[in-house]
């Protein structure tokens, strides 16, 4: 026996093992690991995205609000870095050593990948460099585009856009780092349809970089595919002329087309110039408007809530009229205000008994202090949260106390309290409809936003149907819009009684003494209105209105809130009557001249 055969065997052994592991290793790089593949490949061919130009957007009449600019982006490839004049760079850029180099130690990157280096070059610094660009090794330039604005306006209802961030990136794959993205508005809602598909260019280089023309004939470029063209509901010249009224208020105008939900206006005020979000400066502009103490980047149409106040009161009519509660010769009298067991409710002076339209057009507060109580102490109700629950399902049925379902991706509900809300306060049967009473009169725990109030309005002009208000008319290559948006809301009260409320806001505006808004009467249109004060615990109470015209087949509804205004006939009321006016006549009569010259001189601001 060969006494080396042990030793024989596991050399042998040993030696197979490591041509296993050599074999392994080798089909592992050469078949699997991509990694010097993509070496090989990224010094022999460079892969240039080009990015689509978003979809231009227009108004409903097809005049132009957004468009296009060219924009570049200077680049830096790490892994094609070489030896470069750095102060013949920084003379180019108009930067200092410094900045140069400390942007390049910044990219700490994968190898393989680019990243922007300086963001959005002037035209004049694009023109200099392109020439001499061969000159800085792992430098090049992308090309993009910036949004452009035709008016400085809709700034809140257009959105803007900026770059994704790393939450976005993980969630879709379709952006990487540097990409933009609709944020808010039409650009972050319509996203999808406004960005377009991005294309790119395979590049042919030599060893140190430069461009030797397309990879293979160009057969892997892919070409951009430009956004969509959008067209918005809005009246560039109704929005434009809503937001002159308001430049002095805070506060907020929403005007619908009843017959279609369609957003005729959308203003919040404060607002902002769009074009102070696009370009190098974004950053610092976003920063000072987000700390402006009158809050231009707050969007007051649809995430502020505020009550109601006697803006509400229609809805009250509706609900007892439906419930047989009340009728037209319903009559209730007032002694300044609402007295019943310890509990008041005050109210201005004005003629009583009031039937029930009269306390629309008065907007008599014991009047719906009394329609109140009945609808919660409605005998065929077992307890005060039955009738309470029944009352709360005729509110959520005009779409309060939910989210609309627009197309805004900042939308708010707003708060119509469930019975619980009140057991937790004041125990299970322990509160009625005088605990609660202030809920006849818009306040309380009642809080809408704007839209839902405007929407609350179109429901009025309709006869008791809505449809979700929302700003896209037409896109682009897409044959109908949601569906959503062409569905009717029906609320469940009979058309009669809406035919009752509308007569009511009729003679609130058009009924001569006694009428809370007849600042807001026309010539030759009939308006149907109703003035509101919302409570402000804060100062000054907020000045309301609601209305719609025509009366027949009513063309606008629209909400007015001025925060500060006080009552509802002091600013929001002129202000709605001169928007429709507009609206519907293209003027302002001369006879009212006096009223847009006092609202467009007054200042609430700094209002408290």
């Amino acid at each position: 026996m060969d006494q080396f055969a042990g030793r024989r065997n596991i050399i042998v052994i040993m030696i197979l093992v490591v041509a296993f592991f050599l074999i392994v290793r080798l089909f592992y790089v050469q078949v699997i690991d991509s990694t010097y593949k993509l070496s090989a490949e990224n010094n022999s061919r460079r892969i240039e995205t080009i990015y689509a130009a978003r979809g231009l957007i227009y108004d409903r009449n097809g005049e132009l609000l957004v468009y296009n600019q060219p924009a570049y982006d200077l680049m830096i490839a790490p892994f094609e870095l070489k030896s470069f004049d750095s102060t013949a760079l920084c003379e180019l850029l108009n930067i200092d050593l410094m900045r140069l180099r400390s942007g390049i130690a910044r990219v700490k990157i994968p190898r393989y990948r680019r990243e922007p280096f300086i963001k959005q070059l002037s035209p004049e610094t694009y023109a200099r460099l392109q020439e001499k660009l061969y000159k800085f090794p792992g430098f090049y330039v992308r090309s993009r585009t910036l949004r452009k604005y035709t008016r400085e306006m809709a700034s809140h209802l257009l959105g803007y856009v900026g770059e994704v961030d790393e939450k976005t990136i993980e969630s879709n794959p379709y952006y990487i780092m540097g990409d933009y993205i609709g944020i808010s508005g039409i650009e972050g809602y319509y996203e999808k349809f406004l960005r377009g598909e991005k294309g790119q260019e395979v590049l042919l280089v030599d060893v140190h970089g430069r461009v030797k023309g397309p990879y293979q004939g160009g057969r892997f470029d892919k070409d951009a595919r430009v956004g969509m063209s959008f067209y918005c509901t809005i009246d560039s010249k109704l929005q434009a002329y809503c937001e002159k009224l308001m430049k002095n208020y805070k506060g907020s105008i929403v005007a619908i087309e009843p017959s279609t939900g369609e957003i005729l206006s959308l203003v919040s005020s404060p607002s902002y110039d769009p074009s102070l979000l696009v370009g190098r400066q974004r950053s610092v502009n976003y920063a000072r408007l987000e700390q402006d103490s009158l809050e231009p980047l707050f969007n007051r149409a649809l995430m502020a809530n505020y009550p109601p106040g006697s803006t509400f009161k229609p809805v009250h009519a509706l609900i007892a009229l439906e419930e047989k509660l009340i009728n037209t010769g319903t009559t209730f009298s007032c002694n300044r205000g609402f007295y019943a067991r310890g509990v008041s409710v005050g109210c201005h002076e004005h003629e009583s008994p009031l039937s029930l339209l009269a306390g629309i057009q008065n907007s008599c507060n014991a009047y719906f202090c009394n329609v109140f109580r009945r609808i919660i102490e409605d005998p065929k109700f077992q307890s005060t949260t039955e009738a309470y629950n029944n009352w709360r399902s005729y509110v959520l049925s005009f779409g309060f106390g939910n989210k609309l379902n627009s197309d805004f991706t900042n939308e708010l509900k707003g708060f119509v309290a469930p019975a619980s809300y009140y057991d937790r306060y004041y125990g299970e049967n322990g509160w009625n409809a005088l605990t609660v009473i202030s809920l006849a009169i818009g306040q309380g725990e009642l809080l809408f936003t704007p839209l839902q109030m405007s929407n609350l309005t179109a429901c009025l002009a309709n006869r008791g149907y809505y449809f979700i208000p929302h700003v896209v008319k037409k896109i682009e290559g897409v044959e109908t819009i949601d569906k959503r948006f062409t569905s009717r809301h029906v609320v469940n009260i009979d058309t009669a009684n809406f035919n009752i409320v509308a007569e009511g806001m009729y003679l609130a505006v058009n009924g001569g003494k006694g009428s809370t808004a007849g600042i807001a009467r026309l010539n030759n249109i009939a308006v149907c209105g109703k003035t509101g004060t919302a409570e402000n615990p804060h100062g000054e109470d907020h000045s309301v209105f609601i209305a719609f015209a025509p009366r027949e087949n009513p063309e606008i509804a629209i909400s007015v809130y001025v925060e500060h205004g006080k009552w509802g006939a002091s600013y929001a009321a002129p202000i709605a009557s001169l928007v429709i006016e507009k609206y519907l006549t293209d003027t302002v009569a001369p006879n009212r001249r006096w009223i847009e010259n006092r609202m467009l001189n007054g200042n609430l601001l700094h209002a408290k």
